[in-house]
């Protein structure tokens, strides 16, 4: 007798061929038949009638930051909500793991990366501390460069001497034995953003015995996008590693609808030549980040303390301003606190920089970095920079899959985080698909589920066949709703009906059922 099954569904495979018509028998966790004749009548423990609604593999997030919230939300409504039941943390070149068992770096790390334990060391006992915590999505994570050269440097903004760059390539091996997926890069982040391509080349090559890729979060996604997009290229090309375009897109105002075309092109062209290049993007105009990422980057020499201290020099704060002034020129009203840490600065939550500049009655940078330094750098931001013109050509593209940049959170998270931590798959589904009509719903589906999990390398998940884990999502499509916003982000997605990780019911018509059934993934293991 079948564990469950699931008739009078839409099959969506995940494999960008036709839906069908059928029923899935689920058994230990594992999808053992799939079948469009008549289910047998009580073959079953459990018999869902899922009423002509679609049926598709469990929603595959390779583009993530949970590594540094499932340890205070194991439950991870925000990803199970949305229909998400495989997700992949670690990117942007910041990870929780590897920790330098020095006690300065490890407060570096604590500082700039999140406020978390690091009783671990390595990639491997971040993931068995995890797995003994248990969790209800799937996971399984990167190994961020920064981190790594956070081990070895600290935030020393210089080239890499011989040793060090041999001592950062002994971290990444070990990490990618215990399972890292691939090695991601933050560019734009201190202390990622003092590497040269030789030093990410050097690394890049340790990639190609394990099979993991390089996931970058390029240098430059404004007016600089064009040759950030080469050095990434040049870095895959000469190493040898396939490369992972981390949430694509065109964050300036002067480039819209010009340079994502050239992006785009470079990217084609790469693939002809016989590169292995694809990108993720999540569906929103919004950006989001952390505030002090408006001050430039050879300030965060040294760190958060580094920082700090800089901000709190008159001479070296008029300097930090007005480097920051002349970048921000018509874009400080586009940037919006989402989180602030302390009770004093709550009121800020929701409000532009120009809108705090002038309740504070100071200049926007002030405004800016006088919030950085008074909660210590733990203040987020969204930043309204992107168009739906260039969202949606990116999407079209074949090898572009579906990544929320966003974290597990509860319903009731401290703060306004980016709506893309809530809705992100329904979006693409209800917004990109069923509404503009940019590609067919089975297009939409191997988006967020078959391609990741090529990507990844994942054997057994993103797909509905006999064999697979039994990971999935039941939806309606005609109501089907990306309901988070940016001023009301914690809520569930409306539409999705019932979401099982390794064939356990975890949600139900939009309320978690509290069940913890994921596992931690381990490349290669």
């Amino acid at each position: 007798m079948y564990d469950l099954i699931i008739k009078n569904v839409r099959i969506i495979d995940g494999t960008s061929t036709p839906w069908y018509r059928g029923w899935v028998a689920v058994q230990d966790g594992t999808i053992v038949r799939v079948d469009t004749s008549s289910p047998p009548t009580q073959a079953a423990r459990e018999l869902v009638d899922g009423n002509d609604c679609c049926l598709a593999p469990g929603f595959i997030d390779i583009h993530s930051h949970s590594d540094t919230t499932l340890p205070e939300y194991p439950l991870a409504e925000s990803r199970i909500l949305q229909g998400i039941t495989t997700e992949i943390g670690g990117d942007c070149g910041l990870s929780v793991a590897p920790v330098s068992p020095d006690p300065e770096k490890k407060k570096q790390l604590r500082d700039y990366v999140g406020d978390l334990d690091y009783t671990w060391e390595s990639v491997g006992g971040y993931l068995d501390f995890l797995e003994a915590r248990g969790t209800s999505v799937n996971f399984g994570t990167a190994v961020g460069h920064g981190t790594i050269r956070l081990a070895v440097m600290g935030f020393e903004a210089r080239k890499a001497a011989p040793a060090e760059l041999n001592a950062m390539g002994r971290l990444l091996r070990e990490s990618l034995r215990d399972g890292a997926f691939c090695l991601s890069s933050g560019l734009i982040y201190p202390p990622g953003c003092y590497a040269d391509a030789e030093e990410l080349t050097a690394l890049c090559r340790e990639l190609l015995p394990y099979g993991a890729f390089y996931e970058t979060h390029m240098r430059d996604e404004g007016e600089g996008v064009v040759e950030a997009l080469q050095e990434a290229l040049t870095v895959s090309r000469q190493s040898g590693a396939p490369l992972q375009v981390a949430h694509h897109k065109v964050i300036r105002k002067s480039v819209w609808q010009v340079h994502c075309k050239t992006t785009i092109a470079l990217i084609d062209q790469a693939r002809r030549q016989g590169m292995d290049v694809k990108v993720d993007q999540y569906p929103y105009s919004a950006s989001a980040t952390t505030l002090d990422s408006n001050a430039p980057l050879w300030a965060f020499e040294g760190g958060v303390d580094g920082l700090l201290a800089r901000l709190r020099d008159p001479e070296t704060r008029a300097r930090i301003n007005a480097e920051a002034n002349a970048s921000h020129v018509g874009r400080w009203g586009d940037i919006f606190v989402s989180h602030a840490a302390t009770e004093k600065n709550q009121w800020t939550v929701g409000k532009s920089i120009l809108e705090i500049a002038r309740c504070r009655g100071v200049d926007p940078a002030d405004a800016c970095f006088d919030l950085v330094l008074e909660e210590r750098c733990r203040v987020g931001e969204i930043n309204y920079g992107m168009c739906e013109e260039d969202i949606a050509y990116i999407m079209c593209q074949p090898y572009t899959m579906i990544g929320s940049d966003g974290n597990a959170a509860s319903l009731n998270y401290p703060g306004q985080p980016h709506p893309r931590w809530y809705g992100t798959f329904p979006r693409v589904i209800a917004r990109y698909c069923r509404e503009k009509a940019l590609f067919p719903l089975e297009t939409a589906i191997f988006k967020m589920t078959g391609l990741p999990a090529s990507r990844l390398g994942l054997p057994d998940r993103g797909l509905i066949k006999p064999g697979f884990r039994a990971d999935l999502v039941l939806f309606d499509y005609d109501t089907i709703e990306d309901t988070p916003t940016y001023q009301s982000p914690k809520q569930p997605c409306r539409g999705i009906r019932r979401v099982y990780v390794n064939g356990v019911l975890t949600a139900l018509d939009g309320v978690h059922t509290g069940a913890k059934s994921g596992q931690i993934l381990r490349k290669g293991h």
